[in-house]
């Protein structure tokens, strides 16, 4: 069925890991454009992931001006920006970076997140924030503490830092701002900055942006770029807006986002908390509680580069292959492991490997193993809500083939919701950029109005029976290697 030709037309954008996507649509999950552009991390030396704020940008630009060529261009009334979380770029009055963005994935401030995590009980840390969120060397502070002790020209030199999409909301506003669900472990449940969190580092709190509703406008595009003077939604983080682009908004309803990472989340108000579990502090009636991972798609795309093959060609393989229980496993740690374990001295394996493993059974495994992080992920979330899991909305570009769709199903137990638009990040930009400019009454409205299902992945009990063994097993060899990896990694 073609798009309506009527009603109001939105814009999201998503900075990931690896490309900038974006979405030009409208009611009833309309999809009248898209855009998809891929961008380099750079990994200069041991742990770092840099990445180029001009690549984010080049791409932004490219998406609204082709946007702007479409018919219904005319129609747009709202802008929404999403990106990944705990990327930071440092930059000068004039916005301008002074270095390479450190992503997510650099692990060299770890020295730094450790010494800060320690200045701070997890008692002390609960009061600030509302949970023990853990200070890792993806944490703003310890990325701060990092710059000044290595950089300190560049530290010297900052007035802001920002999040990729909070850089890219400044460069077509003018307007610094960030929100306050982005601000992982740095905000309190009043959505605040902490003072406690940030007066472990001096100066911190001088360079962090002024916190906006993410539902407030932040600005209006600039004159001479394509939309000139459309309105630009604070917006938030990828996962939240992932989760709203995969229509989930109300209270029980879980989420499986699938990207360079794989993100597990629950909405629940019963709050416990999970070691481990980021919890964020409750907004507009929503509190979220996630799990992300180190490495989702990230597993496969270097499986399919040692292999020789396109990841695509990973899930026809897979195919061929039948999981059982003599079949090897994969710990899926290339970059050490985030949710729930925090481990960044842990590393990837295959265990049970003999002569007759091909590449086959190597793309299944890694698909199960992924899976596998991720159900580590799903059951500390459901203790930190409260809440039994039974079917998690799914999406992103790791829940195109069908082949991982089942064997995640089967690996979680669980029943997946695949959606439709598989760029859920752009999408929940695009519904938040709705519900900011009042088009849409709430975010309950938008994503039951602005989202599709596409099908269902229900597990299979025989399968789902086997799993359960293969996951034990999954958990030992984690636990197994532990002592390896602390010998492999010894000075």
């Amino acid at each position: 069925m073609p798009p309506p030709r009527s009603g109001p037309v939105f814009v999201g954008i998503d900075i990931g890991t690896s490309s900038v996507k974006a979405v030009m649509g409208g009611a009833g999950g309309a999809l009248h454009d898209k855009y998809a552009g891929h961008h380099d991390t750079a990994r200069p030396s041991a742990g770092a992931a840099e990445q180029n704020p001009a690549d984010w940008m080049q791409h932004v630009e490219a998406a609204l001006t082709r946007f702007a060529a479409h018919p219904r261009a005319g129609d747009v009334v709202a802008i929404g920006v999403t990106s990944q979380v705990n990327t930071h770029v440092f930059c000068d009055p004039a916005r301008a970076p002074l270095h390479p963005a450190i992503t997510w994935q650099d692990t060299r401030p770890a020295a730094q997140a450790r010494r800060l995590d320690a200045a701070i009980s997890p008692e002390d840390k609960t009061t600030a924030l509302g949970a023990p969120i853990p200070i890792d060397a993806s944490h703003a502070l310890a990325r701060v503490g990092w710059m000044a002790a290595t950089n300190p020209e560049v530290w010297a030199s900052t007035a802001h830092v920002m999040l990729p999409k909070d850089f890219a909301i400044a460069q077509l506003t003018g307007n610094c701002i960030a929100d306050p669900i982005s601000a992982v472990g740095l905000v309190g449940t009043d959505l605040r900055y902490a003072p406690a969190i940030l007066d472990l580092f001096a100066g911190a709190k001088t360079v962090l942006p002024m916190l906006r509703d993410p539902l407030e406008v932040a600005g209006h595009v600039r004159k001479d770029t394509p939309f000139a003077g459309v309105p630009v939604a604070t917006g938030t983080m990828d996962a939240w807006a992932g989760m709203f682009g995969l229509g989930v908004a109300s209270e029980g309803e879980a989420i499986y986002l699938s990207g360079t990472s794989d993100v597990l989340g629950l909405i629940s108000s019963d709050r416990p908390g999970a070691a481990g579990i980021i919890t964020f502090p409750d907004w507009r009636g929503i509190s979220l509680h996630a799990g992300p991972t180190q490495s989702g798609g990230a597993s496969l795309v270097w499986l399919a580069r040692i292999l020789g093959q396109d990841v695509a060609a990973l899930g026809r393989l897979a195919g061929q292959a039948h999981i059982t229980r003599q079949s090897p496993l994969f710990l899926p740690h290339l970059e050490g492991e985030r949710a729930p374990l925090w481990d960044a001295g842990s590393r990837g394996a295959f265990a049970g490997m003999t002569s007759a493993t091909g590449p086959e059974e190597l793309a299944a495994c890694v698909m199960e193993g992924v899976a596998f992080s991720a159900r580590l992920a799903l059951e500390a979330i459901e203790r930190s809500g409260n809440r039994q899991v039974h079917n998690l909305r799914h999406g992103g570009g790791g829940a195109a083939s069908d082949i991982w769709c089942q064997i995640r199903a089967n690996a979680l137990g669980r029943t997946l919701e695949r959606v439709k638009v598989p760029e859920v990040g752009a999408m929940g930009a695009l519904v938040i950029a709705a519900t900011a400019i009042g088009e849409l009454e709430d975010l309950g409205e938008a994503t039951q109005g602005l989202v599709a299902i596409d099908r269902a992945f229900a597990c299979d009990p025989k399968m789902a029976a086997l799993a359960d063994d293969r996951f034990k097993a999954f958990e030992d060899l984690y636990r197994a290697l532990g002592p390896v990896n602390a010998t492999l990694q010894a000075p």
